[in-house]
Formats: structure tokens, sequence, C-alpha cells
């Protein structure tokens, strides 16, 4: 068995595990098939933070299970969070499955292909490793890499599930990183994205207990090759005036800062275990500003106990802050967190309505702001061609989140390069461009 096929559900960094597991079987001469009716053995990587994503998961593995009839599938696997959270549960009700695989195991993934050719059901969910310096196999295009500089999470908000998954926050060696991306610049990377699930405390497990995040970003900007680094998923309280001062004065950075707030009243980030206050949160909000900083965040309503007053300065908090680009959810009450045992559960139809009538405000602000760029010139990543018109990002757009910029060129432009672009027009999404010489 040799061609193996691979379902990566849920966030980046699920993405990147995925990537490292991909690159180990390559090493040994296992060819990647993008079919599912072509492979011999499938990888389901699961995600299992909220009810409709392990539902997707669940629906991937049945999905994937049909080609053990309809193609040339011999083995499927199912790994990552999903498996971390319900290995017991998953192994007894879906014996499709040849084997279980949690999210510090990928460095077993040989002994379990092992253990299946025998006729065996391994089952692994152990403390291992979790960062292993192995090839990775990309799944993104080839100029955009992801790069995991941490794991696990230590801030125990009530309403998230990824310390039961993940476990305690470690950081990963600040030498392995720099030399990651080194390598993936080496082989055509010019975008680096750092990811973890909080990625503005890293290094603060480290004997220094030092925040090293700003260092990281001057290390990864320094590499020859790499043309922009961004950053993803801080958390507000160590999100100081040090590192959005990197952000703004390290060369290559982009000018952006994704920090999920979740709420804007005291009242709920008590409840929800956020640290920092509302008025912090406003402070971080004026300095990004202050040093243009594109400012992306998310946001939960229906939390147990939200008012309708507390929902309404949420509202009035975002009408101000006139956030670049928002995302926001209905609490969904997972089992084993604080957040689901709590009184004063929200019904469901008014979680709706608040998440439809904040999504509506925020449309319009995006709408305003993206009109406000018309007449910028910027730097543009080309990501492809439809619809006659050429589409990337800009430093302000992250991949796979946010909008994009289409735009028109006399000149062909391949996917990877970088132009410089006039922006003439926008829509509440995107943005829309011609190349200037």
């Amino acid at each position: 068995m040799k061609t193996v096929g691979m379902v990566s559900l849920g966030c980046a960094k699920n993405r990147v595990d995925s990537e490292v597991l991909l690159g180990m079987l390559k090493e040994k001469g296992y060819e990647f098939v993008s079919d599912p009716a072509d492979a011999e053995i499938i990888f389901v990587n699961t995600c299992g933070f909220i009810g409709p994503a392990k539902e997707e998961s669940i629906d991937a593995v049945f999905e994937m299970a049909r080609f053990k009839e309809a193609g040339r599938l011999r083995k499927l696997f199912v790994t990552g969070c999903l498996v971390e959270r319900y290995a017991d549960e998953l192994y007894a009700e879906m014996p499709e499955v040849d084997g279980f695989m949690g999210v510090s195991d990928y460095a077993r993934i040989f002994e379990m292909l092992s253990d299946a050719e025998r006729g065996e059901r391994p089952k692994y969910v152990h403390d291992g490793e979790r960062f292993l310096n192995a090839p990775r196999l990309l799944t993104t295009p080839s100029y955009t890499a992801y790069v995991k500089i941490s794991d696990g999470c230590d801030n125990r908000c009530s309403y998230c599930a990824i310390p039961l998954i993940r476990g305690r926050y470690r950081s990963r060696p600040f030498g392995d990183i720099v030399r990651e991306c080194r390598t993936l610049a080496g082989q055509g990377v010019t975008e680096l994205v750092l990811i973890a699930q909080d990625t503005s405390r890293y290094g603060s497990d480290f004997p220094e207990h030092t925040l090293l995040l700003p260092e990281l970003l001057k290390a990864v900007s320094d590499i020859e090759g790499v043309r922009w680094v961004r950053v993803l998923y801080c958390y507000p309280d160590t999100a100081n005036d040090r590192l959005l001062d990197a952000i703004v004065n390290t060369p290559k950075v982009a000018p952006y800062l994704d920090l999920p707030m979740q709420h804007i009243d005291d009242g709920m980030l008590r409840r929800m275990n956020r640290r920092g206050s509302a008025d912090w949160i406003k402070g971080r909000v004026k300095a990004c500003k202050e040093r243009g900083i594109t400012l992306r965040t998310t946001m939960i309503v229906g939390f147990p106990g939200e008012t309708d007053r507390q929902f309404r300065a949420l509202l009035d908090f975002v009408k101000n802050a006139r956030f670049d680009r928002l995302g926001a959810f209905a609490f969904s009450p997972e089992e084993g967190t604080v957040g689901a045992d709590m009184p004063d559960q929200i019904p469901e139809e008014i979680k709706q309505k608040r998440l439809d009538e904040l999504m509506m405000l925020q449309q319009r602000i995006s709408h305003e702001n993206n009109e406000a760029r018309v007449g910028e010139v910027c730097e543009v990543l080309c990501e492809g061609f439809e619809d006659g018109l050429y589409f990337g990002r800009s430093g302000r757009e992250a991949p796979e989140s946010d909008g994009v910029v289409r735009f028109r060129s006399e000149i062909p432009v391949r996917p990877g390069e970088y132009v410089m672009v006039k922006l003439i027009g926008a829509d509440a999404y995107d943005l829309f461009g011609e190349v200037v010489r």
C-alpha cells in the first residue's frame, strides 16, 4: 500500500499536523493522491472544537469509508482532536476505521500502519511529542506556509475545549522554528504565517519566562527569500506595546494583528474567564489604530447569562472600534467545559438573532472600511485568475479567513508573484484594482 489520501479538517494548526504526517509518509516512499478513490490508505484528521466541526468530522469519516467498496481503499485511519476527546467512543462506534491516533502520537505513524497490516485496530492517545522536526508536504499554495510555534493552551476560557484536547501550553524551541522557516523559504515559500492556539504567549514557559514573539518575528523576517511574515491568534493580555511595535517596525512583517476578544462587557469577560478588562481591550484597539495595524477579532454572542444590555454594549463597542475584520460565533456548549454547565443558558433563537444583528453591523462597517481604501496603492500577492480578473491578497488580508483583492493586469501575472495594485473599488468583503507600474 503506497498511495495515501488525506482529509484535513478544522484550523490551520490541524493542517500543519496533516502536512507533517504526509511529509513523513512521503519520505518513506508513499505517494499522496488528491482523489480519495485512488488512495489505498486514507487519513481523516479531525476537528473536535465545537458541535458543527465534530459533525463535519464524523460525516467525513463515513464518506471516506465508502471507498472501501467504491475505490481502492484498504485502510482508513482517523487522527486529531476528535480522537483525542472521544477515542473510546469512536473506537466502539466506527468499526469501519482501522486505527485511531490523537494529537501527540504522529511519531508512531509507521507503528500504526504495521499494527493495522497485522489485522489489529490500534488506538494511540498519549501525551507524546508535540513538535516533530520532520519534513512537511505542503497542502497550501507553494508560496504560503503556516508555521506552528506552540501547542496547547493554559488560558482555560470557560467556553473552550482546547485545553481538554491539546493540553497545557508548550512553546516550540526557537531554533527549530527558525530552521523550519529557513527550509520553507529555500523551497520557494515567500509568505510565512506563524500560528498557535496563543501566539503572543510564545516563550512564556521557557526558563526565562519571557514573551519572545517580537524576537521570533525579527529572526524569521531576516531569512533570505521571505517576503511577508504575519502572526495569527494572539491574546489581548499579552499583545503589549512591545509586540505591536515589533509588528510595525520589523521589515517584512505584515501590519496585521489577529486578536480574538470574544466580548467587551466586564461581567461577560469574567464569566468567560478571559484575562484583561474592557478598558485594556479598548486600549489595545486604540494602540493598533495609532500604529496603522489592520485588526481582526472574533466575538461570541449568547454566552450563558448574556443580557440584552450586555449584548448592546458589545454592538456599541463594535460600532466604535470599526474592526477591519470580525468573525462571530453563537455560543456552543461543549461538554467538559465550565460554560456548558452554567445556569442561564440562552435559547438558540436568541443566540441566532444576536449573531445575525452583529454580523449585519460588521458587514456595513467592513464595506465602509474597504471603501476608505480606494485610491491606495498596495503590494498584492497573486493567487490565481477567475471570472476575467486576477485575485490575491495584500499584507492586510490573511489567507483563507479574509477577503481578496481582485485586479486587472495588461500583462500576465503568475500565482505567487507580487505586484503593485491601485485600488479602484470595494464591496463588503473584497477590493478591486488594477496593476500599476
